[in-house]
């Protein structure tokens, strides 16, 4: 055997523990020890939940406070996520009836329903929108009056004008 041969790596070293400045070298060492890591967070969250467990079975109370303090912050910040969704659809309909407002003392013949509001000025993500609320307008519209054909049966079938989709007249 030839002992004398050069080695082509300087295999495993002891290295100083010590912040990473370079952020390339330090996403090369972290992606190089991330399912080490991630497979040891994986254990110690096995083993906390066990000892956990472990501990309710014995004593008959739980231990595990940390969880619970978790999903408390988990909850809070879920509640304070949907309390500023909920701020952003108050401003919402305030603003729609602000503009509701408007529209009525500017013309008294649209009656405040928005279906009546003026297209001309809307620009293309305003006309997309309301697009979209005249067609889910109209699956509304076309369910109720199906649900009233069927509930009427007969009766209506018997007229001699019937009342076609979205309220226009047709004879029949």
């Amino acid at each position: 055997m030839n002992t004398n041969a050069v080695k082509k790596t300087q295999g495993r070293r002891k290295i100083a523990i010590k912040p990473i400045d370079n952020q390339s070298s330090r996403h090369v060492t972290f992606s190089k020890r991330r399912l080490g890591l991630f497979k040891k967070a994986s254990e110690l969250c096995i083993l906390t939940v066990l000892d956990s467990v472990i501990d309710r079975y014995l004593n008959g109370k739980s231990s595990s406070s940390f969880v619970n303090q978790l999903n408390m912050q988990q909850n809070n910040q879920y509640y304070s996520q949907i309390c500023r969704e909920l701020e952003v659809e108050k401003k919402k309909k305030e603003s729609i009836q602000e503009s509701k407002m408007v529209n009525n003392n500017n013309n008294n013949n649209n009656e405040g329903f928005w279906w009546n509001e003026q297209v001309d000025d809307m620009g293309i993500d305003q006309l997309e929108e309301f697009m979209s609320a005249l067609g889910e307008l109209k699956k509304k519209v076309t369910m109720r009056a199906d649900e009233l054909s069927m509930i009427n049966g007969s009766s209506s079938s018997n007229s001699s004008m019937k009342i076609a989709r979205f309220g226009v007249r047709i004879n029949s």
